[in-house]
Parts: structure tokens; sequence; C-alpha cells
């Protein structure tokens, strides 16, 4: 079965149980990550966080953090009543946050309190507080989780490849990009081949002092298409 086939199932699947981009009865899956100007999301932290294919440009967020970007990073982090995570993010934040004073840094305290799903196709066990591994297929598992919680938010930080698997399923219903004055030129992009077509409206929008723009966008149901072409009936 290819990528089309598999959405077009998982639709399906959807629609049996009373799941939509527009039905509060379910959870809303909110993708948040950093990105470049051309679109590219890979290594936004550091050099060696993640170097495949080469990517040498990593670090690219560092020196355009400002207070304003701290307290909307926090504001968001608070609005996630689960988190799901692919492999590679998991280790990073399992890495970093149980070692952070909750005092020093409140958002250390609500990732290490907040229900945790990791997709991962090597690990098998999950040592992070409040974390659960994801069994048997991915898309399944997250239609299994918008049914669980019904009402709230999933949020989804980095995890570039379980990312394409949820676009490929058409499974997201927001995205919280923040988009960085820079261009690198090359690496992992957000929307991959395979990303099924949708429409989405402009719902939230601030600037930080270093130029970051932090988007908010929420699911607007399929695209509206139409053309400039000239009418060769008009008059």
């Amino acid at each position: 079965m290819n990528w089309a086939d598999e959405a077009i199932s998982c639709s399906r699947v959807m629609r049996a149980m009373g799941i939509s981009h527009t039905n509060d009865s379910t959870g809303r899956l909110a993708v948040q990550t950093f990105l470049t100007l051309d679109g590219v999301m890979q290594a936004p932290g550091g050099p060696e966080e993640d170097r495949d294919g080469g990517f040498d440009q990593g670090g690219w967020t560092v020196n355009y953090w400002d207070e304003q970007m701290g307290e909307v990073m926090d504001e968001q982090m608070n609005e996630g009543d689960a988190l799901l995570l692919g492999r590679r993010t998991y280790d990073i934040f399992a890495a970093h946050w149980p070692n952070i004073d909750p005092e020093d840094d409140p958002t250390a305290a609500k990732l290490n309190d907040v229900p945790k799903y990791v997709a991962s196709r090597d690990l098998s066990d999950v040592e992070w507080e409040n974390s659960t591994l994801l069994e048997g297929d991915v898309a399944e598992a997250v239609l299994g989780l918008k049914g669980k919680y019904e009402g709230q938010t999933i949020s989804v930080s980095g995890s570039q490849n379980l990312i394409q698997t949820l676009l490929k399923h058409d499974l997201v219903d927001e995205f919280w990009l923040w988009v960085f004055p820079v261009v690198v030129g090359g690496g992992k992009r957000l929307f991959g081949e395979g990303t099924v077509p949708a429409a989405f409206e402009l719902s939230g929008a601030e600037t930080s002092s270093t130029g970051v723009q932090m988007l908010r966008y929420e699911r607007a149901g399929e695209i509206d298409h139409g053309s400039f072409a000239l009418d060769d009936t008009a008059a």
C-alpha cells in the first residue's frame, strides 16, 4: 500500500471514529517546531544535535532567543495536555529536562509532569517519568490518542520523522511555527514528499525583538482552488 492509499484508509478510520479537524469531541494535534526561511527544521539547538546528511548548520536558533520568546514558549508548553515525541527528540528531552530544577525553569516541571507518548521502532522501554511507548501502527495509535484526549491539545515538538507520518495521514490540526530569519541551504524540511494537501488559517502571530515570527495556524478544511487566468467570456 502506498502513502496515498494509507492516507485514504486513515481518513476513513477517522470518519468511522467520528474524528474530524473541526470536531471538538476529539483531541487536537498541534505541531510546534522551529523553521528556517527555507523550511528546514534540522538541528535548531546545536551543531551536534543532528548531523544526518552531513548537515553542518546546527544551532541556528540560539542567538535569536529573547525574553518574549521564552514567555511564548512557556505559554505553548502549558497549552499541551499531552506531548507526542519521536525517538530522537525524546532522547534529547529525556537527557535534559529531568536534570533542570523546576524552580529555575517552570517548563521543566510541565514537561516532567505531562503525559508523554513516544513513537519509536527501536525503543523497547522509556524511563522518563510519565512516558509511554506507543505500540503498533503509529497513525492508528495517534488516532487513539485523539479519542482519549477529547477537547484537549496533544502537542508535538521537533520530531521531524514522526511529523512526516502525521502529515501523510492527515492528522495535524494546528501548526505552531517559529520562523527564524536564516537560510541554511539544505537539511530536513517540515513538509516532505507525500504531505496531504490542506488549507490552514492564521490564528495568531507575534514577532520577537530579533525578528523571529511566532505563527499559529489552524486547520481550515480543504484547499479552495481558483485561477487568475482571464475569463475568455469577459466583455
